[in-house]
């Protein structure tokens, strides 16, 4: 009677060794096929030619419902009674829902975002109070590149919460230039060298034609607004390139850019006076 006892606890750890190694090959195993799945199902969007944005997202939720339900078979495995914790879960909806609000509002934030379009892959965009290239719309944030290179990731309530400016969702974008020059240059002669700075870049658009303006008579110049419309892809190229060309052709012309100055007079009194 004692031997049976005996093999008792050693019959129970090998039945508990070989349910846990099974659940650890069911979720290893699962977790390549959900990866596996999911790739496929990218590959099939991306031959559709679907919106990458949408694609990623779709991509990033279906992922996350498969390792759901590889992590139930995993528990179902270990003896858990799955119905009996969903039924927990279930009971616990609200106390759960209250935990999970944040997340719950950036998963809807994002199906808003791929549902309305207000950015998407490859975009580059202000909002959420940061700005840079948008890389990746997934489940519950939203992944920019910034200018410098640096990966930023802003929740998508946060992103829909504010304003968003989109600098890639239309085609051209206007080069907006403040040029001064001296009250004593030729107005004339400094609006015909600005207009042929403009017209010697190919980039600057016919039309809309450019805007040569006398918008200001500021303290220490006279002020031109230079704005040249271009394509959007060219905007920083063009605004770099004009500045320098507008400076060197100025020199050439014999043209001021004058600088904030101050004149200071000197009076001399006499001693006693």
């Amino acid at each position: 009677m004692t031997e049976p006892l005996a093999s008792f606890p050693v019959e129970l750890a090998q039945e508990l060794g070989i349910n846990l190694l099974i659940a650890l090959l069911i979720f290893f195993i699962g977790r390549l096929l959900a990866g596996w799945l999911t790739r496929i199902v990218r590959r099939i969007l991306q031959r559709a030619s679907v919106d990458a944005t949408l694609e990623r997202f779709l991509c990033n939720l279906l992922y996350a419902v498969l390792m759901v339900v590889v992590v139930i078979a995993t528990i179902n495995q270990l003896g858990v009674e799955t119905t009996s914790l969903l039924a927990v879960l279930g009971a616990a909806g609200l106390a759960v829902g209250l935990a999970l609000q944040g997340s719950l509002s950036n998963f809807a934030a994002g199906v808003l975002i791929v549902a309305f379009r207000p950015y998407k892959v490859g975009d580059f965009i202000e909002g959420g109070g940061v700005s840079g290239t948008v890389e990746d719309v997934q489940i519950f944030t939203t992944v920019l590149r910034s200018g410098d290179n640096k990966k930023i990731i802003v929740p998508n309530s946060q992103m829909m919460a504010g304003e968003i400016v989109n600098y890639s969702a239309k085609d051209t974008r206007r080069v907006d230039l403040v040029v001064g020059c001296g009250y004593d240059d030729d107005l004339d002669k400094v609006r015909a060298v600005l207009n042929e700075i403009l017209a010697a870049d190919q980039r600057v658009l016919k039309d809309p034609a450019p805007t040569v303006a006398v918008s200001e008579l500021a303290d220490s110049s006279v002020n031109f607004v230079v704005r040249p419309w271009v394509a959007s892809a060219d905007y920083w190229s063009v605004y770099f390139d004009l500045t320098e060309a507008i400076k060197k052709r100025f020199d050439q012309e014999g043209i001021s850019i004058p600088y904030p100055q101050r004149d200071v007079h000197l009076y001399q009194h006499a001693a006693g006076s």
